[in-house]
């Protein structure tokens, strides 16, 4: 089965499509000639960026940029406490954890007690968020003996060959498995209130139900518990219970893909998945885990795992190294020391406040959803029909970067702009953002009763 998104993005450079500079143009041909035709360069003008600092990126000639799409580096780019950590790390020990050693043992304890009141119970290391879920998923094949697993509409999930099969919003380049049922993303204008969240359980039933029909015993439903691919869809809270039990009845397991959505992000709690109350059988997490060092993981239950570990031994290389551990380690303790999940729904409010207050103003302006630092703007030719306005946010999101405060977009429309900002964001930044959105907005588009005009 074919996906059905378009595999470039709606603001990536295409070349022959913007004029730029000679110099410009000569290192974009010498990297094509050197890396080859599967990477993507951002905007229509692409960025040379040397140097980091907080939320700000510097291109050669010192122009500053707001970081507010790269959730990587989730404490802001080159935070000292995490440079520290490395750099004293890398210079006494850096080896692999086929050694004892504190640093990992460490850090196990402190992200297992980050899930009180689950049952998770141990930590598995990994480089890469893509290399958690497949882990995840290999682990819930062994568990569940099946292979089915079901993901919503518009998903990511990794680059691997076994991730990418679940993975749509990667292209029509990539085939689905067999194995794989697409469910429609908990959009709230489908169904609002407490019926999203029933509408959600039917679909993933359904999809249970088919797997089952076809011989394909489900293996696990995946979400990332912010469906940030999806177009960013945190509401109601506690909308995912029935889908996640559904799957457990099937016998399959509920893996919470906590790459965007953890380490604070929500404002609320450490992992995404607790502000819907929910108990996962598996946890994967990577991106912000080390400020830019690789390093991921998972969290299992001690039942999800019994299996998978008796029968199978698990190495890999760099994963756990301790110079890799000890970022993440300075990550936690940074977070909870700089307050910053509470920082994040301070400033994630006044950013999601200030966007929502633009709305009044931009017919454009479908919708405004966010937790913490993560907010979704809807960009509609038609509120009234929801008609994705793609043209426009390619746009916004090229108009933004040229007033120079980065971020991207999302959805299967690719017209939801995706605001993801580091946790250390003030509330100045957070206003410079709203205001570089309302003369973006205001240089792109014009309103007209009942429908937009793009200028």
């Amino acid at each position: 089965m074919k996906t059905t998104a378009d595999f470039n993005m709606v603001n990536a450079y295409i070349p022959g499509r913007a004029q730029v500079g000679p110099a410009t143009e000569a290192m974009i041909d010498r990297r094509n000639a050197l890396l080859g035709p599967a990477y993507r360069l951002m905007y229509e003008h692409p960025l040379h960026i040397v140097r980091g600092d907080g939320v700000w990126l510097m291109d050669p000639q010192g122009r500053r940029y707001l970081d507010a799409y790269n959730n990587v580096t989730s404490l802001g780019h080159c935070h000292p406490a995490v440079t520290e950590a490395i750099c004293r790390q890398v210079t006494t020990l850096a080896t692999n954890t086929r050694y004892l050693h504190d640093t990992i043992l460490e850090l196990a304890e402190r992200l297992l007690a980050s899930v009180p009141g689950t049952d998770l119970a141990h930590l598995m290391l990994t480089c890469t968020g893509s290399e958690a879920n497949d882990l995840a998923y290999r682990i819930a094949k062994v568990r569940t003996g099946g292979t089915g697993v079901i993901v919503t509409d518009t998903a990511y999930h990794g680059i691997t060959d076994a991730v990418s099969q679940f993975s749509p919003s990667l292209g029509p380049t990539v085939d689905l498995g067999a194995h794989v049922r697409l469910v429609p993303a908990p959009r709230r204008y489908h169904a609002e209130g407490a019926d999203l969240g029933e509408r959600f359980t039917r679909d993933v039933e359904a999809a249970i139900a088919d797997l089952q029909r076809h011989g394909i015993r489900p293996a696990a439903l995946i979400v990332d518990s912010l469906f940030t691919s999806d177009g960013i869809l945190p509401e109601p809270a506690g909308f995912l219970k029935g889908a996640v039990e559904a799957i457990q009845r099937a016998g399959g397991l509920f893996i919470a893909d906590e790459v965007q959505p953890g380490f604070g992000r929500t404002g609320e709690h450490l992992w995404g998945f607790q502000r819907h109350g929910l108990v996962p059988d598996i946890v994967t997490m990577g991106k912000p885990m080390g400020n830019g060092q690789p390093i991921a993981g998972i969290l299992a239950t001690a039942d999800a795992l019994a299996e998978f570990g008796k029968n199978s031994r698990y190495f890999n290389t760099f994963a756990g190294n301790t110079v890799s551990c000890a970022a993440a380690l300075a990550v936690l303790e940074t977070i909870e020391r700089d307050r910053l999940v509470p920082h994040a729904a301070r400033i994630g409010r006044l950013l999601l406040d200030g966007i929502a207050g633009l709305a009044a103003k931009y017919e454009a302006i479908g919708d405004v959803r966010g937790a913490g630092l993560f907010v979704g703007v809807e960009l509609v030719s038609n509120r009234a029909t929801r008609a994705p306005e793609r043209e426009l946010t390619s746009r916004v999101v090229n108009r933004m970067r040229d007033k120079g405060v980065l971020l991207s977009a999302c959805a299967q429309g690719h017209n939801v702009l995706k605001i993801r900002p580091p946790l250390v964001l003030s509330a100045e930044q957070a206003g410079m953002v709203v205001q570089a959105l309302d003369e973006s907005l205001a240089e792109t588009c014009t309103t007209r009763q009942g429908g937009l005009a793009i200028r």
